[in-house]
């Protein structure tokens, strides 16, 4: 009896949580049917749903989803990867600040997408170019948010390491790196919708596959049910990919929210 009812406030607290989404996909399908707007513009939910069949059985769904997570991910690593060391080095030495700070406050406030045509002509059309464009629309976050972290180290924690004779690798992996993760995993949770708006921006802007290239190709052949289950797709993406991102936070950082 206790099961059936744990079963049914979970699945009541679910529909209490989607209930906004339930409403837009009610109101999308009313407002279509209603022929308030030309099925070239809105077609009906159902419609775009049942577009999913046809578009999954000849492989056009789960081929562009896998381009699209690839560049986000490549980009990503890189942005990571880059960000950290440079923030950190910003930390703990003043030279680096001094050099790096203005680059940092020039570029980070910069429209990314315009650097596209550069990337194009440096690295092609097809991968690299995305991937670039990523990795330097996320590394300013992942900047910041490993400085901030690492200039919250307090003081007497260095001396203590130092005192028990830590060296630069261990002050790095056991006092700075610890204490920077909640700052760290912020900026995860702020790099990746960076990502992924960067990665489909570029596939609608310069083609080379991927959602966004296929969901620009449909729509100048005015399939728009396949434009709306590529939008949908998108948007599924970036949640899902969100609520990983808070799971492993909730999960690398229960030490902190306890």
């Amino acid at each position: 009896m206790r099961v059936v009812t744990r079963m049914e406030d979970s699945f009541g607290r679910a529909v209490l949580a989607a209930y906004p989404l339930i409403l837009l996909a009610v109101l999308w399908e009313f407002v279509a049917r209603m022929d308030w707007v030309r099925p070239v513009f809105l077609p009906p939910l159902t419609v775009v749903i049942a577009q999913f069949v046809p578009l999954a059985k000849g492989g056009e769904l789960i081929g562009p989803l896998a381009i699209s997570l690839y560049r986000t991910a490549a980009g990503l690593a890189i942005a990571i990867s880059a960000g950290v060391v440079i923030g950190f080095l910003m930390a703990r030495m003043r030279a680096v600040r001094w050099l790096l700070d203005p680059l940092i406050a020039f570029s980070f406030p910069s429209p990314k997408v315009a650097f596209l045509p550069v990337f194009i002509l440096w690295f092609g059309i097809d991968h690299l170019s995305k991937i670039a464009l990523v990795a330097f629309t996320c590394v300013f976050p992942f900047i910041i948010a490993a400085y901030a972290g690492a200039t919250t180290v307090p003081t007497n924690q260095f001396w203590a390491a130092r005192a028990m004779g830590t060296s630069n690798t261990g002050l790095l992996w056991r006092v700075i790196l610890p204490a920077s993760l909640p700052s760290l995993m912020s900026g995860v949770r702020v790099g990746v919708p960076y990502a992924l708006v960067s990665t489909f921006s570029a596939e609608m802007i310069a083609g080379g596959g991927g959602l966004g290239g296929e969901m620009v190709l449909a729509q100048r052949y005015f399939e728009t049910p396949t434009v709306f289950v590529y939008l949908l797709i998108m948007l599924a993406a970036g949640y899902l990919i969100d609520m990983g991102v808070l799971r492993l936070r909730t999960h690398v950082l229960r030490w902190h929210e306890g």
